[in-house]
């Protein structure tokens, strides 16, 4: 082929996933066989046409023949012309009916194949994506994420149909018709494929080109697809800050700089052609000129001559098509490369061989030594933690912002690793238990809850999917959430909207709160459950987060420290490291670090 195998690499790599659709490919590949031949079995009628029907002269051959060929020439040579241009009618519409069939099966077929292939690239990828890790996402822009599975597999679905196509069918084509001109006259072929290796250099050099610009291409749709889905977003936020004008230049900025590079690839693309025909033409008014004078010579005739042109000119468009793969390849390869940079990815947190799970939690949890700093960075967030969390304790984590109250949660269900010490669960270090289990224990209700774009219902039962409508209603109930649901249009078949776009902020977070009831964790987190909001909903949502703390060991992260003056324990974390333990009451004894963020959160009051 005309691209090199080795930046190629990655694009074969795709083709992994064409082994579960090889049958139909393969049938494929074979309809493809059989339209080339049809291809090339439209030209044998014209040779009888041309000598026989038309010129009423015989058909000449002055070279050996096999002897069915030879009888098949002279039982031509002697029907009637009229008999044989019906014949040759039928013959032509037979070859049309056969080559229309077989066309329609095969690009079916590999419509088929390539659109199976394109959902399965696309179900590996957003699976790697549910396993990758939080650190992982912390790296990463959503848009970029979003376009890797949009627009770099869009980019795959012309290799796959269009391209694979063009490598079988237009190479047996090319294959068939050059078979039949050498067989017509082997000399008058080698004289018109001598300019043909010119066509090689100049496409591969394009090629080349294409690589590069198609990398810059995707890249370029990245930053595309990251502005759009953060103006979306974040449209509220615009419109709060009259920033319309801003976002559309920005959006219009980076979509100018995808048009650019789209047209340098597109210029590039379209000069394959006119090589190709350049090239073409010239050798084809060579064996012009050199068949003619055999003809005037009487060493071929016009029939067999026709027949010859008509061969090699039907293998410029299959040349042509397959110059155009070099292009298409290039740009697939590219896109194949990202596409690996994500299914390679290392998934830091998975179950390790042997992980047991966790049926139910009767001790406490300990942190033991626990640090913890993110890959890439040299300051630990957090340093030489030792904590006990005792079944059914409330403890409240307090602490300046940036000082890893989150982090220390998170690392409770291994969204993160700590990267010294352990953490157990009843003496079992957490890394030995099945990450399913382990989550399986654990609810959460933060400041921002995130609620799909789905019914009520759904968002509600989102951790227990099979749950009956009647434990739905009750957790909504339990959570103050009921009455409000009960006047939307459609009630808890209500959809609500991009993250509940459609509801308040209270009702958002009792929403959340339904569905940590309706999981039932004996672990439950609240991470700033209620600092965003007013004080009736606030009223409203704490009274439910009681109902759910009930009987549970629970984690509060809180800037409002009004909201854990009743909490079992409050730990204090500063510079990544506990700082104080105890009651409230104890804490404010000691005239500490809490005491100083108590009195200056109050000191107004």
């Amino acid at each position: 082929m005309l691209y090199s195998l080795a930046t190629m690499k990655d694009f074969f790599r795709l083709l992994r996933f064409l082994k579960p659709h090889l049958g139909i490919f393969v049938l494929a590949v074979v309809c493809m066989f059989a339209s080339a031949l049809f291809d090339g079995a439209q030209i044998a009628p014209a040779i009888p046409m041309i000598d026989n029907v038309f010129t009423g002269k015989e058909i000449a051959i002055t070279r050996p023949l096999p002897a069915v060929l030879n009888q098949l020439v002279s039982a031509i040579n002697a029907m009637p012309r009229l008999k044989l241009l019906k014949l040759i009618v039928l013959s032509f519409m037979g070859i049309f009916i056969l080559k229309g069939i077989s066309a329609f099966i095969r690009q079916y077929l590999m419509a088929k194949v390539g659109q199976l292939v394109l959902r399965d690239i696309r179900n590996a990828i957003y699976a790697k994506y549910q396993n990758l890790s939080l650190e992982y996402y912390s790296k990463s822009k959503v848009g970029a994420l979003v376009s890797r599975i949009t627009h770099d597999v869009g980019v795959i679905n012309n290799s796959i149909a269009q391209g694979l196509t063009d490598v079988f069918y237009q190479g047996f084509k090319i294959v068939i018709l050059l078979s039949i001109a050498i067989f017509i006259n082997w000399r008058l072929f080698l004289f018109s494929i001598v300019l043909f290796p010119f066509i090689s250099i100049p496409i591969v050099r394009i090629g080349k080109a294409l690589r590069k610009i198609s990398t810059k291409t995707q890249e370029k749709m990245e930053e595309v697809t990251s502005i759009l889905y953060e103006g979306i977003s974040g449209i509220r936020i615009v419109k709060i800050f009259s920033m319309e004008n801003y976002e559309v230049d920005k959006f219009t900025n980076a979509n100018q700089g995808y048009y650019k590079i789209m047209m340098k690839s597109a210029k590039r693309i379209i000069s394959v052609s006119p090589i190709t025909e350049i090239v073409g033409a010239t050798a084809a008014m060579l064996v012009l000129y050199i068949g003619g004078k055999q003809i005037i010579q009487g060493e071929l005739s016009f029939g067999m001559f026709t027949a010859f042109m008509g061969a090699m000119f039907q293998c410029t468009q299959p040349f042509k098509r397959l110059s155009n793969i070099n292009a298409v390849m290039q740009q697939a390869s590219a896109a194949a490369t990202r596409i690996f940079q994500i299914l390679d990815a290392p998934v830091d947190i998975h179950d390790k061989p042997g992980a047991i799970d966790l049926l139910e939690i009767n001790k406490a949890i300990r942190f033991e030594n626990v640090s913890f700093k993110y890959r890439g960075e040299k300051e630990e967030v957090l340093k030489n933690i030792n904590l006990e969390v005792p079944v059914g304790t409330v403890l409240a984590i307090v602490g300046p912002s940036g000082v890893g109250k989150t982090t220390l949660i998170n690392l409770i269900g291994r969204f993160y690793e700590a990267t010294q010490g352990q953490i157990t669960v009843d003496g079992h270090d957490i890394c030995q238990l099945s990450l399913k289990s382990l989550r399986g224990k654990m609810g959460i209700v933060t400041q921002e809850m995130f609620l799909f774009n789905d019914t009520v219902r759904i968002n509600i039962a989102y951790g227990n999917i099979q749950a009956s409508f009647e434990a739905v209603v009750q957790a909504a109930r339990a959570a103050g959430a009921d009455e409000f649901i009960r006047v939307l249009p459609k009630g808890y078949d209500t959809v609500i909207g991009d993250r509940g776009f459609r509801l308040s902020g209270g009702e958002k977070q009792r929403l959340a709160i339904a569905r940590a009831l309706l999981k039932n964790p004996p672990i439950l987190i609240l991470d700033e459950a209620t600092s965003q909001l007013d004080s009736q909903s606030e009223i409203l949502v704490q009274q439910a987060l009681d109902r759910l703390m009930r009987g549970r060991t629970v984690f509060v992260i809180a800037h409002r420290l009004s909201t854990v003056r009743n909490a079992t324990k409050i730990v204090v974390l500063d510079k990544g490291k506990i700082a104080e333990c105890g009651t409230h009451e104890e804490l404010m004894k000691k005239g500490g670090l809490y005491k100083q963020l108590y009195q200056l959160q109050f000191r107004d009051v």
